[in-house]
């Protein structure tokens, strides 16, 4: 029987030690940190004050508690903070896909289909300018060969004319003779001689005109017969100067109405190409007002693309150092956790009226 006390009374002092060690070695590690020494001046201040234990322990679970719901809270709101992140990445990423998408189809469009329709209508507006410049050239050729031809023919017409005046002068002079002196005989193949003259240029009058200086130069003005088939011939070479006269006058009133026509026609041709021009023109409008449209779209688009991409770059370093933040500030609670707890096992041991901090 005594040695049955007499090893609980040892046991009860092994487990005292053990007790006491235990309780040396949660002291020391609470005082490695400035919450833990604050949480070992409660207790020391406590034990001086003589307080009941139990208020101690009712403070320091409450403590625990607090934490235990401020880490709660904590961890709720970061799942939040990382939802609402995650839903932002993906919109700004949708964001980004999107502008680029949108420039690059409209720059496509830009180069394959409006560039080079606006270089097309310039360039066949250019091509009936062209057309009108050739026009209004040939217009003026036209105004001014005619000109020429008409000062042609008034030219020839009054040759004609000279022609048939000293023609007729012949004849008269032809009328006067009965017997013809030397002296008149030789005015009137001087006669002969300038209408010769007058119608060098004149082919078609030059043979006729030759076979009767001919004829005068070699017959007897004295016969009456050789007289008058000299007046035959000059009547006949004075009505072949008409004829040539009404037909050059003909053809110079035919001349003046091709010749209207045709710049009536030169003038239909140029106000078509105006028409065209004009059509060309709208369309030219119209197309480098969509080209400008589409332009400010796609700098819109592409200043868009930068703006969400700075505000995904911003949105990751923001949300990576509150994670910094979330990380360090779990990290001091559950330390803070840890020591309130070894607190309150130090609080609950069997005697801590010794505690010195």
């Amino acid at each position: 029987m005594k040695s049955l006390i007499l090893i609980a009374l040892i046991a009860v002092a092994f487990t005292a030690r053990v007790q006491e060690r235990n309780m040396a070695k949660v002291q020391a590690d609470l005082a490695k940190s400035t919450y833990g020494k604050a949480l070992l001046h409660l207790v020391e201040l406590h034990s001086m004050a003589g307080g009941p234990v139990q208020e101690l322990i009712d403070a320091i679970e409450e403590l625990i508690n607090d934490l235990e719901e401020e880490l709660e809270t904590l961890e709720f709101n970061f799942q939040v903070r990382t939802n609402e992140h995650n839903a932002l990445v993906v919109s700004l990423e949708q964001d980004i896909q999107d502008a680029v998408i949108d420039v690059n189809n409209t720059q496509d469009t830009l180069d394959n289909l409006l560039y080079p329709r606006r270089n097309q209508i310039q360039s066949k507006i250019d091509t009936v300018i062209g057309y009108q410049e050739e026009n209004r050239k040939n217009y003026d050729e036209a105004v001014l060969v005619r000109e020429q031809e008409h000062e042609a023919f008034e030219a020839q017409v009054a040759e004609l004319n000279d022609a048939t005046a000293s023609v007729d002068d012949a004849l008269a002079l032809l009328a006067s003779l009965t017997n013809p002196s030397l002296l008149q005989i030789k005015r009137f193949q001087n006669t002969l001689k300038n209408i010769e003259n007058k119608l060098r240029s004149r082919s078609r009058m030059a043979p006729m005109i030759k076979a009767l200086i001919s004829l005068a130069s070699n017959q007897n003005f004295s016969n009456q017969d050789v007289l008058k088939s000299i007046v035959d011939a000059l009547n006949d070479f004075r009505n072949a100067v008409v004829d040539q006269i009404n037909d050059l006058t003909a053809q110079e009133a035919q001349d003046v109405l091709d010749h209207e026509a045709y710049l009536e026609q030169l003038d239909e041709e140029f106000a078509e190409f105006g028409r065209q021009i004009d059509r060309a023109t709208v369309d030219l409008t119209a197309t480098n007002e969509k080209i400008d449209s589409m332009v400010e779209f796609r700098d819109q688009r592409a200043a868009d693309q930068k703006q969400y991409t700075a505000e995904l770059e911003l949105e990751n370093n923001t949300y990576a150092e509150e994670t910094d933040i979330y990380t360090n500030t779990k990290n001091e609670f559950t330390r803070e956790l840890g020591v309130s707890e070894q607190a309150l096992s130090l609080v609950q041991s069997v005697d801590f009226s010794n505690i010195k901090v």
